[in-house]
């Protein structure tokens, strides 16, 4: 098993601080007692309480002549001030963080501000925030909650509102309660006051659970923040378990575990975390040495019974295919008298596998015995066994070698895929699986995949490989070969893989490319999506490249296309063409001659008759026949004339 313990399991600052203080009154032979349980460890509270730390409810439950120590929670301002009034001697460990927090609700409760409080209402953090509150307060466990907190008092959206939390908030509930509070309240302040420690700690846990087939979280049953880690972690992993200390590990699911994670809440000490931790060792390496005298037992009474068999080779023997069923292959052993028998589990990992596409009558095969009944003339062989010993040997060897291989997938399980090769078992973790965390895995099942091994157990035979690995190295390399024969102006056939608003994302081969929405069309568009789509073939050329930045734009439109262009070839001075009237003013007229290219026909150029206002002949819409008498292709303008279509008319009659 492989053990990976949370940087971030263990006291925090704020805790360690209270434990220190505490510590310190006793080392220096003071009597100590606390409001309240120092910590929710009740290990660790249990310990100063041997030492003579005693623990009361209220101040008047303190001795005159113990030392008061505030709890790392805080207390209400009006518990501060009886302290005060009763002369008694005390010290505050309250975190830093949580006085943030009093100070904040204090300065927005002078102003009149309602003081929303995100956490449970009865952990004594958050009954210490109520207490410096001066305006109406009101709390919320989670993003429901806070729902109906603001259904059952629809006046707190108009109102001015501050917004905290208690430290050791869910970080995922306080994003989802600020999304709802933004969109619903007008004039919100908003302070993130969960510890930052708080944040991390839960931030890792979720991500060592889910790559953890066996979680522990070990801290007090009656810890907020523990049991926060608790929820998180149960979500992300199966097997989770709460636990004190290591005399409630669970050993059953330790046996059957190969990678367990380990995290902690804000009041577990360092001592009983190292605890937990040898403890499991321990079970590990006992469960190891009952595996190996397991091992040793069967292989004793395997060899006293072949003992007698001078044709026998390490219980390895030769068969010769006799028949093929779909649920088994019979042989005939060689230098024995017996039938073999190799059953479909037996003969290969792949359980989809067909018998009569892996083997054939008269093929050869080594095989391990599994078991022989000398009266019935039998022997139950396996081929996989032998497979796999020789598979592990090329597993072993491709992690030392990191070398690329191949096999396919029989399984998609919790947390990644199951590829076999060489008849070994190999998991892949599904962040490892694809080129993005978010692929269906499905899609995978019964598919030959490339991998490299990233991890190996040889006590278990448990392999973990990595596809991700292959295909950015694939990627690499196709990155280098592009970069190297890379020039502005080179063609390439790309297939569309995105589209933004200011452009389409092109694969080149291995390697990303962006086509600006400018150079998609000769037209004006709003929207790539107007010209192509994600999975279109298109050919595209290198405009210009940054390989420092990794940058390449490319260019889609073509100088054939150019609508100017066609122009140029297809409607020269002279042409006599049909168009369309797009536009009137006081001095003529503007017709499309092609989309997106329009000419004007000046006022002069109307008619033979004198025109006072062109809108008195011509409307938006209509068609009519004109000549191009002149066209600027550095200015962009084009003359046209209905006047000149009947000129060579006039000169024939003439």
């Amino acid at each position: 098993m492989k053990i990976t313990v949370a940087k971030s399991a263990g006291l925090c600052f704020g805790v360690n601080r209270a434990i220190n203080i505490v510590e310190e009154l006793l080392d220096e032979g003071k009597k100590v007692c606390t409001l309240g349980p120092i910590i929710h460890n009740p290990q660790k509270v249990q310990e100063f309480e041997k030492r003579g730390v005693t623990i009361a409810e209220t101040p008047e439950d303190v001795d005159k002549d113990s030392v008061l120590v505030i709890r790392a929670h805080g207390i209400p301002e009006s518990t501060e001030e009886k302290i005060k009034s009763m002369n008694l001697e005390y010290r505050d460990a309250t975190c830093p963080f949580v006085k943030k927090i009093h100070n904040i609700v204090l300065q927005h409760s002078k102003v009149c501000d309602i003081i929303l409080i995100a956490g449970n209402k009865n952990h004594p953090e958050v009954q210490g925030i109520i207490g410096h509150c001066s305006s109406e307060c009101y709390t919320f466990s989670d993003s429901n909650d806070l729902e109906r907190v603001l259904e059952e008092n629809p006046f707190l959206c108009e109102k001015s509102v501050c917004v905290v939390a208690q430290t050791t908030f869910d970080m995922s509930e306080w994003k989802k309660s600020l999304e709802k509070l933004k969109k619903l309240c007008t004039n919100v302040k908003i302070y993130d006051t969960i510890c930052n420690a708080t944040a991390v700690r839960q931030s890792e846990a979720e991500i060592l659970a889910s790559q953890s087939d066996l979680m522990l979280v070990i801290g007090g049953k009656h810890s907020s923040n523990t049991n926060k880690l608790y929820n998180i972690c149960k979500s992300k992993c199966k097997e989770t378990y709460l636990i004190e200390t290591a005399d409630e590990l669970p050993k059953s699911a330790l046996k059957k575990a190969c990678r367990a994670g380990v995290t902690a809440g804000a009041s577990t000490p360092a001592s009983i975390i190292k605890e937990v931790l040898q403890t499991m060792t321990e079970e590990i390496k006992e469960e190891m040495k009952k595996v190996e005298e397991g091992e040793e037992n069967f292989k004793e009474l395997f060899e006293q019974s072949e003992s007698n068999r001078t044709d026998n080779t390490d219980g390895k023997v030769k068969g010769i295919v006799s028949s093929v069923t779909p649920a088994e292959v019979i042989v005939e052993v060689v230098g024995r008298k017996q039938t073999g028998i190799v059953k479909l589990e037996d003969f290969t990992n792949d359980p989809n596998a067909k018998l009569e596409d892996l083997v054939k009558v008269g093929d050869e095969l080594e095989l391990k015995i599994m078991k022989t009944d000398d009266q019935a003339g039998t022997m139950l062989l396996s081929k996989r066994i032998i497979d796999s010993q020789k598979g592990w040997n090329e597993i072993v060897k491709a992690q030392e070698e990191k070398s690329v291989m191949t096999g396919v997938v029989t399984d998609v399980v919790k947390g990644g895929v199951i590829a076999v090769t060489n008849g070994v078992r190999v998991f892949i973790p599904k962040s490892l699986a694809t080129a993005k965390r978010d692929a269906d895995l499905e899609e995978l099942l019964k598919k030959e995949v490339s991998f490299q091994i990233i991890e190996t157990t040889p006590q278990r035979r448990r392999a973990v490989g990595s596809v991700r690995a292959v295909l950015n190295e694939e990627r690499r390399k196709k990155a280098d070969e592009f970069w190297a024969s890379a020039e502005v102006g080179k063609k390439y056939n790309g297939v569309v893989k995105s589209l933004t608003s200011y452009g389409a994302f092109v694969d080149i081969g291995g390697i990303d490319g962006m086509v600006h929405i400018s150079e998609l069309s000769w037209n004006r568009i709003k929207h790539p999506s107007e010209v192509v789509n994600v999975g279109d073939e298109i050919e595209v050329y290198i405009k210009a490249l940054d390989a420092e930045k990794g940058k390449i734009s490319l260019g889609y439109k073509k100088a054939e296309d150019n609508p100017w262009e066609i122009l140029k070839t297809q409607y020269p001075v002279g042409t006599v063409c049909e168009v369309e009237i797009v536009g009137l003013t006081p001095f003529g007229a503007f017709a499309s001659i092609l989309p997106h290219i329009d000419g004007l026909i000046h006022v002069s150029q109307i008619s033979e008759e004198r025109v006072e206002n062109p809108q008195d002949v011509l409307s938006v819409g209509q068609k009519v026949t004109v000549k191009i008498t002149a066209i600027d292709f550095d200015k962009k303008r084009i003359s046209l004339s209905m006047r000149a279509v009947n000129e060579p008319a006039a000169e024939d009659a003439e």
